[in-house]
């Protein structure tokens, strides 16, 4: 082989020897750098006697080096000089960082993140600018972070989301001001909604669509869908709903239900969900054989079995189980027997579908509740809280009661979130009661707007505040007109009286009436305070005083009629007595409302102080019930009242009752009863001592999509009112109908739910009615808040 040598001349052999110890001194480094000879790794370290900080405005340096966490004079090494620039970039506080050795000193530049001069959103419509900053963590004066404000984004846009607007975009932009200052602007796109068109269930037989749709939160779409705040796609509430389903089927004796899947397809033209929950509902069980035994010698199980109000036969609830506990529990508690459970042991017969419950009476471990700590409530006070357990510090500790004080502070409505969790306490045997609580508005501002065909366009104002100075009271003012009337009322509420269950209340109102149906005026103005206590789980008690000053005129040149014209030459009179009533409302509403009934009972008696005396009576009753599987609501109710005066005192008409639409439908106000007429121009109702009514309905639905919110009622309504005083009647021969006969009216109804409130029509026929009486063959109602 031949050297291809320069100009052929051969080089002289130092020469050589030269190029190949430099040639095996190359090959030798890149052997090395490769990895393909073994090396000895020697660490570079640094010292230094001094660190230089620059670039730095609102971060002070020592902060700076705190971060680094080098010290003079310290030994490091390159990898420590590298975590001091991590800890230094992560602090957040900086846009950029370099550390670079110089000889002894050690330089430190940093660029600092701009502080946030103002936050801004541009494009938003839908959703307010204070709504919007309650979601972002970016705020005014505070550093400017990327990854911050990216992670506002992501949350603006998932607040759009749970309105509906799936395809919103928000995109977070700076703008640079003097003095490394920025303006945070988040620009928006909202896009538009993307409703629920159709919610379906698939597997479910006994129940139907339109009757699962009226248990969710989730809705569809309905008519006036732009103004549903309920007809999206939102995981948590459709999660929610999966709850609610098993709730109300299980409260229904499906102890097997289960929903197996939810599916959310968008549609083809992407304006719309189809949302189907996939369900198994199984088979319906009841209650087989019902028994109690005891594990404890001094407790008799057939004394706590008969507190229990279920049965063999009827379809099993869990509601029902937990109240049959609850009696027994309160019955261990009367009789002073601590630390007793019950627990319901359920054997299942697939045979027959029945569930045999047997109720065991056991001691419990003793355990006392050691304290009750509550967390989170600035405005509301501990007290407040605290009343709402049947339990206090050193009581035995009972797993049922505080999951019913848990549910009893959720409801009290002062709450946006509430948790009741029990830990153990300082020994074994102490548990100690954790109330985690964050509090909501609870006062409102509302006006109101409400029309019916006799009263006309009415609109309302109202103050409410449910948890005044943070003690659980409620005080409310309002202020309501229509074209006839105007009416300012006062109420304030105490629920915990004296620290007991005593609801103390008292209340004071103003109405003035420009009677378009009669040809006087009143003006009437009112008192009230009592106090009202339970009896019972399911009643209450009422004691009250009362106080009301009424006055009537009229216009001389018009027709009143020689009764209400001396009634009202009376002049103002006022009444003043005590009152008390009884309620008893086993009424279920929620997940179960298949029965209930409604009782109350009342009686006024005036003649403490004032310049009358009577006794005024009312009584009512309420049952009502679902059949169908729940699709037709049943409701019949009867009332009636009595009012008896004193001596010679005699009953004026704004003391007697009056028939209005909520009494009997198919009438005007006063259109039946006791009037005077003679033929020429005087035809006044005059009300009467005593009425009675019976009410009769039915609600169902009429087979239209849900989505309308229509449903239809039909209703027969019969009663009357009757009876003066003869000193009333005296002198007078043109008084119809002092007894008269009782009333019949047939009608139908429709209900229409609608974002603006709800609709009621009534179409009515009246059966049987008296000459002169005024029948109202149609009628409409609304009342709604904005």
């Amino acid at each position: 082989m031949t050297d291809n040598n320069e100009g052929g001349r051969q080089k002289p052999a130092g020469h050589t020897a030269t190029l190949r110890l430099l040639s095996t001194a190359a090959f030798l480094s890149i052997a090395t750098a490769s990895g393909v000879l073994p090396q000895a790794a020697y660490a570079q370290s640094y010292r230094f006697t001094n660190v230089a900080v620059d670039g730095n405005q609102r971060v002070d340096a020592s902060t700076i080096l705190s971060y680094a966490g080098i010290a003079k004079g310290q030994t490091i090494s390159a990898g420590q000089l590298n975590d001091a620039y991590q800890r230094i970039l992560g602090s957040g506080l900086f846009e950029s960082v370099e550390i670079a050795p110089s000889g002894n000193t050690l330089r430190i530049a940093v660029k600092e993140y701009p502080t946030i001069n103002r936050i801004s959103f541009e494009g938003n419509r839908r959703i307010k600018d204070e709504v919007l900053e309650q979601v972002v963590q970016s705020r005014p004066r505070l550093v400017f972070s990327p990854t911050t404000a990216e992670r506002d984004a992501a949350a603006l846009s998932e607040a759009y989301a749970n309105e509906g607007r799936t395809s919103a975009r928000v995109t977070p932009r700076i703008i640079r001001r003097s003095d490394n200052r920025v303006d945070l602007v988040f620009e928006i796109f909202e896009g538009a909604v993307t409703e629920i068109s159709r919610l379906g269930f698939v597997g479910n037989r006994a129940f139907s669509d339109s009757r699962l749709r009226r248990v969710l939160s989730t809705k569809q779409a309905g008519l006036l869908r732009i103004l549903i705040k309920r007809d999206t796609v939102v995981e948590d509430r459709i999660e929610f709903d999966k709850q609610v389903l098993r709730d109300f089927y299980l409260s229904r004796g499906y102890v097997d239900f289960r929903t197996t899947s939810v599916n959310a397809e968008l549609a083809r033209e992407r304006d719309g969900y189809f949302v189907t929950f996939n369900v198994q509902e199984g088979q319906q069980f009841r209650l087989g054989e019902v028994t109690t035994v005891s594990e404890m010698s001094n407790v008799d199980a057939d004394e706590f079995g008969a507190v229990m109000k279920i049965k063999s036969g009827q379809v099993y609830s869990p509601v029902d189980i937990e109240n049959a506990i609850a009696r027994m529990e309160r019955l261990a508690v009367r009789k002073g027997i601590d630390f007793m459970r019950v627990e319901p042991r359920v054997t299942r017969n697939d045979r027959d579908l029945t569930l045999d419950i047997e109720f065991v009476l056991s001691k419990g471990p003793r355990v006392f509740v050691e304290r009750i700590d509550i967390e989170g409530n600035a405005t509301t006070l501990d007290s407040v809280v605290r009343r709402q357990f049947r339990i206090v510090e050193g009581d035995p500790f009972n797993p049922r009661e505080i999951r019913e004080s848990a549910e009893r502070v959720k409801s009290l409505g002062y709450f946006a979130n509430a948790d009741v969790n029990a830990r153990e306490g300082s020994s074994p045997d102490k548990v100690v009661v954790d109330v985690n609580v964050e509090e909501k508005s609870t006062g409102s501002l509302s006006f109101g707007g409400t029309f019916s065909s006799n009263s006309g366009l009415g609109l309302v104002a109202k103050f409410n505040e449910s948890n005044f100075l943070g003690r659980g009271q409620q005080l409310s003012f309002t202020i309501a007109g229509t074209d006839s009337d105007t009416a300012y009322s006062f109420g304030f509420t105490e629920p915990a009286f004296l620290g007991r269950d005593l609801r103390f209340d008292i209340s004071a109102a103003l109405t003035n009436t420009d009677n378009q149906f009669s040809l006087y005026d009143t003006e009437i103005g009112s008192f009230q305070t009592g106090i009202s206590f339970p009896v019972s789980d399911l009643s209450r008690v009422r004691l009250h005083y009362f106080a009301n000053m009424v006055d009537m005129t009229y216009d001389p040149a018009s027709n009143l009629g020689s009764i209400l014209r001396a009634e009202a030459d009376q002049g103002s009179k006022i009444d003043s007595g005590i009152g008390y009533s009884f309620s008893y409302d086993s009424r279920r509403t929620g997940l179960n409302p298949n029965a209930g009934v409604l009782f109350e009972f009342g009686q006024e008696l005036a003649g403490l102080g004032g310049d009358v005396q009577f006794i005024r009576s009312t009584a009512k009753a309420v049952a009502q019930t679902t059949v169908f599987n729940d699709e037709v609501t049943l409701r019949a109710t009867v009332e009636g009242g009595a009012l008896a005066f004193n001596g010679s005192d005699a009953s004026r008409v704004t003391d007697r009752f009056l028939f209005g639409q909520s009494l009997m439908r198919g009438f005007e106000p006063d259109g039946i009863g006791p009037r005077q007429y003679d033929g020429a121009g005087v035809n006044d109702a005059l009300g009467g001592n005593m009425y009675a009514v019976a009410r009769f309905e039915a609600e169902f639905p009429l087979g239209i999509p849900e989505e309308y919110g229509m449903r239809g009622g039909a209703f027969f309504d019969v009663g009357n009112v009757w009876g003066l005083n003869d000193a009333t009647t005296a002198g007078a021969t043109d008084v119809l109908y002092e007894s008269g006969s009782a009333r019949q009216v047939v009608g139908l109804s429709l209900f229409w739910k609608t974002p603006v409130g709800p609709l009621r029509f009534n179409w009515t026929h009246a059966l049987k009615k008296e000459a002169f009486d005024k029948e109202q063959t149609f009628d409409l109602s609304i009342s709604t808040n904005f």
